[in-house]
């Protein structure tokens, strides 16, 4: 059996699905680097060499690959900083390690501005109407306001509030969801406003959807369409997150689109693609350059955001139910000729459990919080022994937890999920689900209503009456 070295820039499940993956290989065996932001329990059982670099700073991160790099064959990025800041670049610059992620000057997620101005050249229609404040137009908090309130008037105050930077000041909100009153949304404006240019853009009526598509520079290859619920509590309540959970079908798109839904996104993500590649194609997109979140309104598809990696939780529903060798699809689009990817007819769902802090859960639901339990080990045994028992119906995927002597312990974010996979979303979701339950300690909690029918529905119900069935 043929040897691969591959490094993996590891922070979240995300990349715990990538090295599982590639640890799943039939046709080779598989020796793992890790660069991991913690010390990941699945990462450092799975992997041949594992640092932990806290930041992920790049410098670090290359000093690393080098060490390796007559071991190492390729190398694949999941979390976006590395990626913003030139990881590629820099380890293909100073190593012989071909890298699977966009170049830094294709790190669309670095600036909204920009995503915004590239979809206005190329494909308009997708924008909703925006309005870009700059701080280096105007100094004058007043001004500023008078502007705001000016572009309010214009859009009835349905908008959303973008930072242009990832995770500068207070991120995104939306009228109705984090604010109700103009002097809400103008304190959340300039918590963003502070650290650089702010997008507020009319807030679009519809269903989400994510879009991924693995790229080798020539060819863009669709994977299926996942769908995933970044409201912290059950019912699309409480703040935004990472991502509690998301799930897939089993075929190409999700129970409330239709095949144009399907059609329009890829017609539109390849008028952007071909527009990056030229004729003859673009090496610095390989990867996943295209992580769209589109919304669906019944008349024509919006996209809200683009990313250069891939999707967390979206590529959890992915990765495990992937026919066709992973090591063998990295090593297509490092050569050029990825040109469709087999994938089994399996919906899937993702759940994640979180630290009682996270998303404000402690405070909003205190009595529901086991206190005992806070800062306690969790115990993943019993998860684990349920994937052997299910086998390749189940997976486990530790995120924001570190080992510590021979305990697990989560951290302040998202700290495990669990993947059910089945012939139907409802069988996937209640496998799902008993992972999650089996999961204990931590005081750790999920959301209950990840891929539910009644959420599924509900969905289904909106697009018939928005495309006016």
């Amino acid at each position: 059996m043929e040897k691969v070295g591959i490094l993996v820039v590891s922070y979240s499940a995300r990349a715990t699905a990538m090295i599982d993956a590639f640890k799943r290989s039939q046709n080779y065996h598989v020796k793992i680097y890790v660069a991991d932001k913690q010390a990941n329990p699945f990462n450092m059982e799975k992997a041949e060499k594992h640092v932990i670099i806290p930041d992920l700073n790049v410098e670090v991160i290359c000093r690393f690959a080098k060490k390796y790099q007559r071991e190492i064959d390729f190398g694949i990025v999941g979390p976006e900083k590395p990626i913003i800041q030139g990881i590629r670049d820099k380890i293909e610059s100073e190593t012989d390690i071909p890298m699977i992620c966009p170049t830094k000057e294709f790190a669309i997620e670095a600036s909204k501005v920009a995503q915004r101005r590239l979809f206005e050249k190329f494909a308009p229609e997708v924008n909703p109407r925006f309005r870009i404040f700059n701080p280096k137009d105007c100094s004058n908090v007043e001004e500023v306001r008078k502007e705001l309130f000016r572009w309010l008037d214009e859009l009835n105050n349905q908008v959303a509030v973008k930072p242009d930077v990832p995770a500068a000041g207070k991120g995104v909100g939306v009228w109705g969801d984090h604010f109700i009153t103009r002097e809400q949304l103008f304190e959340h404006f300039m918590a963003n406003y502070k650290h650089g240019a702010v997008i507020v853009e009319e807030k679009i009526e519809g269903e989400e959807s994510s879009f991924q598509a693995f790229c080798d520079g020539k060819h863009l290859v669709p994977l299926p369409e996942t769908r995933d619920y970044k409201r912290a509590f059950d019912g699309d309540k409480g703040p935004n997150t990472g991502g509690m959970g998301a799930y897939k079908d089993k075929g190409e798109k999700l129970p409330f689109m239709t095949d144009g839904d399907r059609q329009k996104e890829i017609e539109i993500v390849n008028r952007i693609f071909r527009q990056w590649a030229g004729s003859t194609g673009n090496p610095s997109l390989r990867g996943i350059p295209f992580y769209v979140a589109f919304i669906h309104t019944g008349k024509e598809s919006k996209i809200l955001e683009n990313n250069s990696r891939p999707g967390d939780p979206e590529i959890q529903a992915i990765l495990p139910v992937l026919k066709d060798d992973f090591v063998d699809i990295c090593y297509k689009i490092l050569d050029g000729n990825l040109t469709r990817i087999e994938m089994e007819k399996q919906a899937a769902v993702v759940t994640y459990k979180a630290p009682p802090n996270y998303g404000g859960y402690v405070d909003a639901f205190p009595d529901k919080v086991n206190k005992a339990e806070i800062g306690t080990p969790v115990d993943l045994t019993q998860a684990y022994e349920l994937a052997v028992k299910y086998g390749d119906k189940i997976r486990i995927y530790p995120a924001s937890m570190e080992k510590r002597n021979s305990e697990t312990y989560a951290l302040k974010s998202r700290a495990v999920c669990t993947v059910g996979i089945a012939e139907t979303i409802e069988e996937a979701r209640q496998i799902s689900l008993r992972g999650i339950k089996a999961i204990t300690g931590g005081a750790l909690w999920h959301r209950t209503d990840i891929a539910s029918r009644e959420h599924i529905e509900k969905s289904i119900r909106h697009m018939e009456l928005l495309r006016g069935n």
